[in-house]
């Protein structure tokens, strides 16, 4: 910028610093529906995705208003420096407390990862998606971070199993896992970890590729596993209750959808811990 254009923008009024004179303070203003590409450090390696981003501050009872392009710029800049991570999305959201001059905000950031998995007998490779929705929330000296994953899973019904003469009816589920981290331990856990602990926990994972044999493997793991959606997300918190101290995880919540293939709707349960 040269010193003419400079001198220009100094002379515009910044009329988002004027004082107001109403006294009533809002709790959170911003920016959403903003969709930017991410480079996200997965445990393979650095993936490129998009992103939709949601970025917020309160705002003091005497401003008159936020300045919303500071939060594309924070993006911007995010966007020239490393791949994100868990540890890089407590530093962004100190970076816009202080680009706001804010006492307290959030930033939620959601975006499919790929994953490479192997089918269980064949081994030939595909990439499955998964929905990650990462959040920040509080003051620079007390910031709450979350972790959510979403993994398409396999459920089959124990009640069909039971009262059929033959087969069972299954259905894909969803397996939402939501964790609270430690901020001082990030790096103790990833997304990868919470999407093993779902997978490991249903009737059978999915794939996006199988071959016949393969096919068949998951079909009898399913029926050799039948689960509720209430099993789901018992055997899921449990599987996390165990995993607190490895992950550094402060509270949970789970929560298990059945599209069901016998009803025009789904089923679903939610279990979360006391401190949650």
């Amino acid at each position: 910028m040269n010193t003419r254009d400079l001198n220009q923008n100094q002379a515009i009024p910044d009329v988002q610093g004027y004082r107001d004179q109403r006294n009533l303070a809002i709790q959170r203003v911003g920016v959403r529906g903003l969709k930017y590409p991410l480079r996200w450090r997965a445990r393979d390696g650095v993936q490129h995705t998009v992103m939709q981003a949601a970025l917020d501050v309160a705002l003091p009872a005497d401003q008159k208003g936020t300045h919303m392009s500071r939060f594309i710029a924070l993006l911007q800049a995010q966007g020239q420096e490393d791949a994100l991570d868990l540890e890089g999305m407590l530093k962004l959201h100190h970076k816009m407390l202080e680009r706001l001059q804010a006492q307290d905000g959030q930033i939620e950031l959601q975006f499919p990862l790929f994953l490479k998995k192997k089918a269980p007998v064949s081994g030939v490779e595909s990439l499955l998606d998964y929905q990650i929705v990462l959040k920040t929330q509080g003051s620079l000296d007390a910031t709450h971070c979350e972790l959510s994953v979403t993994a398409p899973v396999t459920s089959l019904c124990p009640c069909s199993k039971e009262v059929s003469a033959y087969g069972a009816h299954n259905q894909r589920s969803h397996l939402a896992l939501e964790v609270r981290l430690n901020p001082t331990r990030l790096a103790d856990c990833d997304a990868e970890s919470l999407i093993a602990i779902a997978e490991s926990q249903a009737s059978s994972e999915v794939y996006g590729l199988l071959k016949r044999v393969d096919e068949k493997h998951v079909t009898e793991r399913a029926y050799d596993n039948p689960k509720f959606v209430e099993d789901l997300v018992r055997d899921v918190a449990a599987a996390l209750h165990a995993s607190q101290d490895q992950f550094g995880l402060i509270a949970y919540c789970v929560r298990a959808e059945n599209f069901e293939s016998i009803h025009n709707h789904s089923a679903w349960a939610e279990l979360h811990s006391a401190n949650w």
